[in-house]
């Protein structure tokens, strides 16, 4: 299973072992990690789930669709490695991502 890093506006880093076909979101829902209120429950319609995706991984994360695109548009911590973390699905080449949660 690939290990998806979490760091906390503090700086608190959590591993968390996600299971393939899941999404970076429901990998921070099991793992009861603080920060993501993923209100919609991967729907990609409200963006409460947004992070920051480490600009080491950000060429195999890719780019937002656009929908996912307009819905990060409402953000107010908006940044150009910003993902929603429910439309990153768990791949293998995933093991090892690092993402940060807005604080």
């Amino acid at each position: 299973m690939p290990v998806i890093k979490y760091v906390q506006a503090n700086g608190q880093i959590t591993e968390a072992d996600v299971p393939l076909g899941s999404s970076v979101m429901q990998g921070a829902v099991d793992h009861m990690i603080e920060g993501l209120a993923a209100e919609c429950g991967g729907a990609c319609s409200c963006a409460t789930c947004e992070v920051y995706v480490d600009e080491a991984w950000m060429e195999v994360v890719g780019e937002a669709c656009d929908i996912e695109k307009d819905m990060l548009a409402a953000s107010s911590a908006l940044r150009s490695n910003s993902r929603l973390s429910c439309q990153i699905e768990i791949t293998p080449e995933l093991d090892g991502l690092v993402v940060a949660i807005p604080g």
